[in-house]
């Protein structure tokens, strides 16, 4: 049976976030732990956010960024997870606020689609390229037409602020080491190092959901 996996990324398949981890590669960790605490704290937009973290990684390559995808900090289980999804017929989604450019290379460890903000090192942030809540929920409900499936055979996976529109839509939805706000809407919580615990629980939503039986 044809099933969707949804996956948020920047605290759900990475303890913490995509731009701290690649300015700590960088040498740069201590202003952008900064400007991340300041946006986590709403003292600052999302516009500014990149505007401000950007320059900390001009003329960044290829090779470095690939670098510091590889030495990020991970859950374990992710590439297992990935692999397990695929070799069921089932379909891997990675949707993240983070710049698209490092969410792409999850392609490498299995994800089919990867979704994320457009922006680039010195390139002009703009507003329209910024990946917000509701595109995970639009981008959630395209995929499914696309695929011929229904909310019921989708289960999403998050942690934080960023997937509380997702949680409220879909049925099936596991918060990973999550928010007390997560908490409050998802159908189970998982709280570990390995993502393979997460998704055991998200297969039995989906085992639950094909039988007709209540969560």
């Amino acid at each position: 049976m044809k099933r969707l996996h949804v996956f948020d990324m920047d605290g759900t398949l990475l303890r913490g976030a995509a731009s701290v981890e690649l300015s700590r590669h960088l040498g740069r960790f201590a202003e952008a732990d900064r400007i991340e605490q300041e946006w986590v704290r709403g003292e600052i937009g999302s516009v500014t956010f990149w505007e401000r973290m950007l320059p900390l990684w001009r003329d960044v390559s290829e090779d470095r960024i690939d670098a510091a995808f590889r030495s990020s900090d991970w859950l374990a289980g992710v590439p297992e997870v990935f692999a397990d999804i695929r070799g069921r017929g089932e379909m891997i989604a990675v949707i993240s606020q983070s710049p698209h450019f490092f969410v792409r290379r999850l392609t490498g460890w299995g994800a089919h689609r990867t979704y994320g903000s457009a922006v680039e090192p010195g390139v002009p942030v703009a507003e329209d390229g910024l990946l917000t809540l509701q595109h995970k929920v639009d981008i959630t409900t395209a995929l499914l037409d696309e695929l011929g499936l229904g909310e019921r055979d989708c289960v999403a996976y998050g942690d934080s602020t960023s997937d509380l529109l997702l949680f409220d839509r879909l049925p099936n939805t596991v918060g990973v080491n999550c928010s007390d706000a997560v908490r409050a809407r998802a159908s189970v919580c998982f709280t570990g190092d390995d993502l393979r615990g997460a998704y055991a629980l998200g297969r039995q939503l989906l085992e639950r959901a094909a039988t007709g039986c209540g969560q």
